[in-house]
C-alpha cells in the first residue's frame, strides 16, 4: 500500500511536521516557515459560533417510509404512495445550553428532521414536546435570555427564569410538561417527537388542511429522574450522542412512527381555542391521529462537525403540498432559522453536502458569496427573465392562499371561546397518576424555592393554582417546606 504524503493546504509535500523552521539551532521561528503559520492560522479558525439554541446536538442519517395513503390531504410528491422511501437526516438537541453542555439535563429537546425529496428538501424543525412557553415570536429572544446564562454571575438563575415564566402565563403548559417525567428523556431514541407548529397540507384538488404531526417512539417513551439524570451526567456528559452512536453501529436502528392530525381548513376559524397557539395541542378526542409512516436511523455521520455541526434547517424550506399556517411563533421561525445559518455557515451553507439536495438539484440565479462552490456553464446567465434558455418559474402554487383581513399594526390574537392559558396545563396535570405528580410537584419547588423575591413566586403559585387548585396548594406547600428548611 502506497504511503500517504503529508501536504500543506496548497498540496505541497510537508518534509517536517514536528519542528518549526528556525534561525539557527535554539534560535527564534522563522517567519517564512509557511507550514507552520498555515497550520496555527487554521486552528485559530477551527471553530465556527455555535447556535444560540440548540447548540448542543447530534444526528443521524436514515429514511422515511410511506405505509399509509395521505394522498386525500397532500400533494406532496414524498407522501404520494404506499412504500415510496425518502431519504432523511435527523439532528436532535438541547435548547438551552452551549455546545459544551450536558446531554442528559432538563430542557426540551429539539426534533429537526430533514426530507430530502424528489421536490427539494423538506425541513420540518420540531421538538419533543407539542407544545412551547411562548405564542409570539417578539418575546423569543428575551424567553431565551431568561433561561440562558446571566451576564453577570454567568450560570443559569433560577431568579431569572422564574421571573420570566412569571410574567407569561401561557408558559404554564409547557412548564408542566418540562417539569414532569418526560422532561429529561433516557436517551434521544427514547422520546417522542412533534411538528409542535401548526402547518397546512394542500391535496391535488387544491383543498386545504391544517396539521400537526407526531412522531412517537417505536422502543417506547423511557425517561430519568433528576437524580438518574445527574448520575448519568457524572459519568458520561455525552450520554445521549454515545447512545445514539452506540445502537446505530450495533444495528439496532431506532425508529419512530409518525401520525398526524389532520383540521379540515374551514373549522379552523371557529374552533373552540385558535388552533394556530403554540402553547396548546389539539385534543385527540377532537382530531384523532393518522398514521402516516415509518421514520429510520441506520447510518452515523462520518464527521460530527461537517454534518451535525454544519446541518441547517429551516421550517422555511417546503415542498409542493406542505406550507405555512398562521402561527405567529411559525412565521418568527420562518425568517430567524434561515437568517441563523446565513450568519453562522455564510450565505451558502445550502451547498455543504448534508444540507444540499440529493434527490434533485438545486438550479437557480444565487450567485457567488463566501465559499460558493456550485457554477454554471459559460453560457448561463444570472439574472431571470432571459432568452438563454435557464431555469424558470412553475406558476404552481407550493399551498392553498391563507385568507387575511383588517389593519396593519400589532394586536393581540383574537380570542377564542375558549382560549386559556391555564386549562390544558390542568388536564396535563391531573393525567397523571399521583407518583408522576409527586415528581412534577418536587420538580417545581426545587427550581421556585430558590427564587429570592416574593411576588415572583406568588405570580407563579397562581398560575399553578389557575391550572388545578390541587396541583396549586401542592407546589404551594413544596415551595414553603423548602423554603423553611
Amino acid at each position: 500500500m502506497a504511503k500517504r504524503v503529508l501536504t500543506t493546504e496548497s498540496g505541497a509535500p510537508v518534509a517536517d511536521n514536528q519542528n518549526s523552521a528556525t534561525a539557527g539551532v535554539g534560535g527564534p521561528i522563522l517567519l517564512q516557515d509557511q507550514h507552520l503559520l498555515e497550520k496555527l492560522a487554521r486552528f485559530n479558525r477551527e471553530r465556527i459560533p455555535e447556535r444560540v439554541v440548540h447548540a448542543r446536538g447530534s444526528g443521524a442519517y436514515g429514511y422515511f417510509e410511506v405505509t399509509d395513503d395521505v394522498t386525500g390531504f397532500t400533494r406532496a410528491d414524498f407522501l404520494s404512495e404506499v412504500g415510496k422511501r425518502t431519504e432523511t437526516f435527523l439532528r436532535f438537541s438541547t435548547v438551552a445550553d452551549s455546545l459544551g453542555g450536558a446531554d442528559a439535563v432538563r430542557d426540551p429537546r429539539g426534533f429537526a428532521l430533514k426530507f430530502y425529496t424528489n421536490e427539494g428538501n423538506y425541513d420540518l424543525v420540531g421538538n419533543n414536546t407539542p407544545v412551547f412557553f411562548i405564542k409570539d415570536p417578539i418575546k423569543f429572544p428575551d424567553f431565551i435570555h431568561s433561561q440562558k446564562r446571566d451576564p453577570f454571575t454567568g450560570r443559569q438563575e433560577p431568579d431569572n427564569v422564574w421571573d420570566f415564566w412569571a410574567h407569561a402565563p401561557e408558559a404554564t403548559h409547557q412548564v408542566t410538561w418540562l417539569m414532569g417525567d418526560r422532561g429529561i428523556p433516557a436517551s434521544y431514541r427514547h422520546m417522542n417527537g412533534y411538528g409542535s407548529h401548526t402547518y397546512q397540507w394542500t391535496n391535488a384538488e387544491g383543498e386545504a388542511f391544517f396539521v400537526k404531526y407526531h412522531f412517537k417512539t417505536n422502543q417506547g417513551v423511557r425517561s430519568l429522574s433528576a437524580e438518574q439524570a445527574a448520575e448519568l451526567v457524572g459519568k458520561d456528559a455525552n450520554s445521549h450522542q454515545t447512545d445514539l452512536l452506540q445502537a446505530i453501529e450495533r444495528g439496532v436502528n431506532p425508529s419512530w412512527t409518525l401520525y398526524v392530525q389532520v383540521m379540515p381548513a374551514a373549522e379552523a376559524a371557529d374552533y373552540r381555542f385558535n388552533p394556530f397557539d403554540l402553547t396548546k395541542v389539539w385534543p385527540h378526542a377532537d382530531y384523532p391521529l393518522q398514521r402516516v409512516g415509518r421514520l429510520v436511523l441506520d447510518r452515523n455521520p462520518d464527521n460530527v462537525f461537517a454534518e451535525v455541526e454544519q446541518a441547517a434547517f429551516s421550517p422555511n424550506n417546503f415542498v409542493p403540498g406542505i406550507g405555512p399556517s398562521p402561527d405567529k411563533m411559525l412565521q418568527g421561525r420562518l425568517f430567524a432559522y434561515a437568517d441563523a445559518h446565513r450568519y453562522r455557515l455564510g450565505v451558502n451553507h445550502t451547498q455543504l453536502p448534508v444540507n444540499a439536495p440529493k434527490a434533485t438539484q438545486a438550479d437557480n440565479y444565487g450567485r457567488d458569496g463566501l465559499h460558493a462552490t456550485r457554477y454554471g456553464s459559460r453560457h448561463d446567465k444570472n439574472y431571470e427573465p432571459n432568452s438563454y434558455a435557464g431555469p424558470t418559474q412553475t406558476d404552481a402554487a407550493l399551498g392553498a392562499p391563507l385568507a387575511i383581513h383588517g389593519w396593519t399594526g400589532t394586536y393581540e390574537t383574537a380570542a377564542h371561546v375558549k382560549d386559556d392559558d391555564f386549562f390544558q396545563a390542568g388536564e396535563l396535570y391531573r393525567l397523571m397518576s399521583e407518583d408522576e405528580k409527586g415528581r412534577l410537584v418536587a420538580n417545581i419547588a426545587g427550581g421556585l424555592s430558590q427564587v429570592t423575591r416574593d411576588d415572583v413566586i406568588e405570580k407563579n403559585l397562581a398560575h399553578f393554582h389557575a391550572a388545578d387548585a390541587d396541583y396549586g396548594k401542592r407546589v404551594e406547600e413544596a415551595v414553603r417546606a423548602l423554603r423553611e428548611d
